[in-house]
């Protein structure tokens, strides 16, 4: 019923820019937070960033100054910029939403998108 789908990756030089963005759909009553994990290979997923609903924002101190993370909450859509990137950043980014469906007021959920790919090389 709900779907996270994520845009936006690529490859990049290091020090250039990218916007990844992700957007929820399905029966949405409320969308809790928003958020970006990543994951690079042979290590665990990490927190990168997060929104809740009412502006209040947390970033992972590998990217603090670096990231910004934003939402539109008409379009159930949050973004990440990603500025002055290093190959360290590099790793497939996966968006996360807790969402509460129509229908259902006592419990929310986590989803999950696929993961979009950003690569930073020269």
């Amino acid at each position: 019923q709900v779907q996270l789908v994520e845009s936006g990756g690529g490859l990049v030089q290091p020090g250039g820019s990218l916007r990844v963005s992700c957007a929820a759909s399905g029966r949405i009553w409320t969308i809790y937070a928003m958020g970006w994990y990543r994951q690079a290979p042979g290590k665990q997923r990490e927190l990168v960033a997060t929104a809740t609903t009412s502006g209040s924002t947390n970033y992972a101190d590998s990217v603090k100054g670096r990231f910004t993370i934003s939402r539109d909450n008409a379009k159930n859509t949050v973004y990440l910029q990603m500025n002055s990137l290093q190959s360290e950043d590099t790793a497939v980014y996966y968006c996360n939403a807790i969402i509460r469906q129509f229908g259902y007021s006592t419990r929310t959920d986590t989803y999950w998108g696929q993961g979009t790919q950003v690569t930073v090389s020269s």
